[in-house]
């Protein structure tokens, strides 16, 4: 017994040590959390050079290249630490999500070739268990499919441990598993952004063209599109552009051949050739890019914290965001190591893109900055 208050006297000064550290941690995660809010504040009342300066900022890594489309003009500056102007070298940069505009252009064309529908369901070009519901390439295109954002596979544990994209090794085998065993109704489901949804009409295309969607993808932008340093580089297919600069703006994503996520952000790309692209969806001068624009569900998209910024997500086109507020529409994309942005005004036929080598959580991200830099050119 008369050891058994020293014990007890311990276990009570362990338990207030533990809840003083506890309230040090909580007041230092709110004092945090009300710095950040104080931070984003200030960011809608700031330019875009005030931001880029921001952004930058002693980061002597920091690459963003600039492009604008005015009067008919594209040029492109590249930005370094502290916004610094530099040498006008063309980086070749992974444009994630924004892959998924192109995959919704290769989309039309197969609708072109009279191949495929925009109202099919996945279950007429996929081997899936039959007797139940799937839903159509409409709805997965516009996110409106009821498929989560994605779902979880074991190459995801190793991946998270190798630091790799959580993506890499999940193929089309392990696709289709998923979506037979996931149960929808015929419906639109609310707006969920879902990189596996895209993943799945990427499948869809392999399957209507016979080959594998790299092969499909690099052929498009190539031949469709005429962008000679755009493309899907996996482990066996190359690692370099055509013919830029061959210096990459930062590490990339590691992706296999047969990846299924690879229609969700596989592409890399350069500043000449999304100012290309984006001139194309201007002009309209692909039929296939013009469809994809052509508003097909309304959806809400908009949080608190993006209407502050003034983004907006009223309406969804095949894969594009719309607008409606700012009569912009646009498409952003990120992966570990970088983000980007690529906007549109048809009205006033001007366009934004920004790549950064930057994660999309460092600072302000491409996003916010591009849709800044797109409302206040001058029209």
């Amino acid at each position: 017994m008369g050891k058994a208050r020293p014990r007890i006297r311990n276990r009570k000064r362990f338990w207030i040590i533990l809840g003083a550290l506890f309230v040090v941690v909580a007041l230092g995660v709110g004092g945090f959390l009300a710095y950040l809010n104080h931070q984003m504040s200030r960011i809608p009342q700031m330019t875009f050079a005030q931001m880029l300066a921001y952004t930058t900022g002693s980061n002597e890594s920091a690459r963003i290249t600039v492009g604008i489309i005015q009067d008919g003009q594209a040029s492109f500056t590249v930005y370094g630490m502290n916004g610094s102007v530099l040498p006008a070298e063309e980086y070749v940069y992974e444009i994630g999500s924004i892959t998924k505009t192109f995959t919704a252009g290769l989309l039309f064309r197969a609708i072109a070739e009279g191949n495929i529908s925009l109202d099919d369901s996945i279950d007429q070009h996929l081997n899936l268990p039959a007797g139940r519901y799937y839903p159509t390439l409409r709805r997965l295109i516009t996110h409106t499919s009821g498929y989560q954002g994605y779902y979880f596979e074991r190459p995801m544990i190793g991946n998270f441990l190798a630091r790799r994209n959580s993506f890499y090794r999940i193929d089309e085998g392990m696709l289709l598993n998923r979506i037979g065993n996931i149960r929808l109704t015929d419906r639109d489901y609310p707006f969920v952004y879902s990189n596996f949804g895209i993943a799945v009409v990427g499948a869809v295309l392999a399957e209507v063209y016979g080959m594998d969607f790299t092969t499909i993808m690099n052929q498009y932008v190539l031949e469709n599109l005429g962008l000679e340093n755009t493309r899907i580089i996996t482990s066996v297919s190359g690692a370099t552009a055509r013919n830029a600069n061959t210096f990459r703006a930062n590490t990339f994503w590691d992706w296999a051949p047969g990846d299924a996520y690879l229609a969700a952000g596989g592409l890399q790309s350069t500043i000449g050739d999304m100012l290309k692209y984006a001139q194309a969806l201007l002009e309209h001068e692909d039929t296939f890019l013009a469809q994809t624009l052509v508003p097909l569900a309304e959806i809400d998209g908009n949080s608190t914290r993006n209407i502050a910024m003034n983004i907006r997500m009223d309406r969804v086109g095949t894969a594009w965001m719309i607008d409606d507020v700012n009569h912009i529409i646009w498409h952003n994309g990120a992966t570990d190591n970088s983000n980007s942005y690529l906007g549109i005004d048809p009205a006033n036929q001007t366009a934004v893109v920004i790549l950064s080598n930057l994660p999309p959580n460092y600072r302000i991200p491409a996003t916010v900055m591009g849709a800044n830099l797109l409302q206040t050119l001058p029209n």
